[in-house]
């Protein structure tokens, strides 16, 4: 589904340091949400949860995206990023505006802001190091931790939209 990759996903070590855990459970996440979207077509990856949400995986996916780019891109990389998909005409553009999407090119944008992410966040020295943002500061830690929660809450949702559309179930 992403380009013909296989989607590898493992467990992060009951024993790592702390960086090695947070890394670990942070691509655990980004897979599982991969994993959800595996083997869909275009439509069923489109297909809302139930009125009036507009939450679909393909949502989550360019939501993801817009996540990744704000605390990795933004925040931590310094760098003057746009949105993805949000402007101020439709601030949820990244759940909204997915009738016409183009899967291919949401999916490959998705996996091109975590690479971004993965470098960007292996460049940082400790997790101590701490960036602006919101008028607030916040350390690598913080970041890092709020991005696994982020995944995990939405990988709830995955789990649930995946089911409704297929009956699949599971990690």
């Amino acid at each position: 589904m992403l380009d013909g990759m296989t989607i590898e996903r493992s467990v992060p070590s009951l024993t790592a340091s702390e960086r090695d855990m947070l890394d670990g459970w942070l691509e655990y996440h980004r897979a599982t949400l991969a994993r959800k979207c595996d083997g869909l077509a275009d439509d069923q990856l489109r297909e809302r949860a139930v009125p009036p949400s507009s939450l679909s995986l393909l949502g989550l996916v360019r939501h993801m995206a817009e996540v990744e780019r704000a605390w990795f891109g933004r925040r931590v990389g310094g760098s003057d990023l746009p949105f993805l998909y949000c402007t101020a005409a439709s601030p949820d553009g990244d759940f909204d505006d997915v009738a016409d999407a183009n899967v291919a090119q949401a999916l490959a944008t998705w996996q091109r802001e975590c690479e971004r992410a993965r470098a960007v966040v292996a460049a940082v020295p400790s997790l101590d190091d701490t960036f602006a943002g919101k008028g607030s500061t916040y350390s690598l830690r913080w970041i890092v931790s709020h991005m696994v929660e982020e995944y995990a809450r939405h990988n709830g949702h995955a789990d649930l939209l995946r089911e409704r559309i297929d009956g699949a179930t599971g990690d």
